[in-house]
């Protein structure tokens, strides 16, 4: 059984490989159990359609990255509080959600973005 540190360690790290270094595939294979369910609906459910959109976002969105700003973890469950930026588009606040199963493999995901707006009421940021 993994600790939520080391879950939260391995979300990082997956989120990192397929947005970053835009490898999904090797995102997959490292970081996801027998099972990935995804509940974005702009993502087809599953480890092959989470391929083939991200291989599809580095094409069309080259130098696209994430910046994890705070790394949330309890029992099974990790939350990342992330800064995305794509390039040509517009740059967004996420939060990510992550299931682990027993062995420390991400089963599940939701995810929350918000588009970080030009203006703003205080001055607080959104990170």
């Amino acid at each position: 059984m993994m600790t939520p540190a080391q879950n939260k360690q391995n979300a990082i790290a997956f989120y990192d490989l397929m947005f970053n270094l835009c490898q999904p595939e090797a995102a997959i294979e490292q970081y996801t159990g027998d099972v990935y369910i995804q509940h974005n609906p702009h993502v087809g459910d599953g480890k092959e359609a989470f391929i083939n959109y991200f291989n599809r976002m580095a094409s069309e969105y080259p130098g696209k990255k994430v910046d994890v700003k705070r790394a949330i973890a309890e029992d099974n469950m990790v939350v990342l509080h992330c800064y995305q930026t794509w390039p040509g588009d517009k740059d967004y606040a996420g939060i990510d959600i992550f299931r682990f199963d027993d062995k420390g493999k991400i089963v599940e995901h939701w995810d929350v973005l918000q588009v970080i707006p030009d203006e703003s009421a205080n001055e607080n940021t959104m990170f």
